[in-house]
């Protein structure tokens, strides 16, 4: 049977073992690469191959959501040249929807789902005041839908 040695200080290990990322360890010396201190939590982070303790992994590595400005742990999206917890990724309108998985318009920023972005940012109609979302006519210093832009002929006594 062969003896299992430290990663750490490349010492046989007689007692208490720590096997993880396919070494063994001595319980105090599987420690985190950055602060030093031994890792006895069950979950740990890993950064380029080395244990990093939860709390160096928020401070050193983990990236800040743009949404709630909290540590990102877990699932993220990036967006809008931004990163995101999935479930912050929202529309920046009255809906408030998610947006992950689904299109959107950004405007100063922000992401809009097409409904929002539409009533917020689109030109409104000079005849019944909606949002003109295809194709208008422009007239009078106007934007008229088509079937809004109808022709009156004016006559005077």
């Amino acid at each position: 049977m062969s003896e299992s040695v430290c990663h750490r200080c490349n010492e046989v290990i007689t007692q208490r073992i720590i096997t993880a990322l396919g070494k063994t360890w001595h319980p105090e010396h599987f420690a985190c690469k950055d602060c030093q201190k031994p890792i006895e939590e069950a979950t740990f982070n890993i950064q380029e191959g080395e244990p990093v303790c939860s709390k160096c992994f928020v401070t050193n590595y983990s990236g800040t959501c743009q949404g709630c400005h909290k540590p990102i742990l877990e699932r993220t999206i990036k967006a809008l040249g931004k990163t995101w917890h999935e479930e912050c990724f929202c529309c920046g309108g009255p809906c408030h929807k998610p947006l992950v998985g689904t299109s959107f318009y950004e405007r100063d920023g922000k992401a809009f789902c097409k409904a929002d972005f539409e009533e917020l940012f689109a030109a409104r109609c000079a005849g019944c005041s909606k949002p003109i979302t295809e194709n208008a006519i422009v007239a009078l210093d106007a934007k008229w839908h088509r079937d809004c832009f109808k022709c009156k002929k004016l006559f005077s006594k």
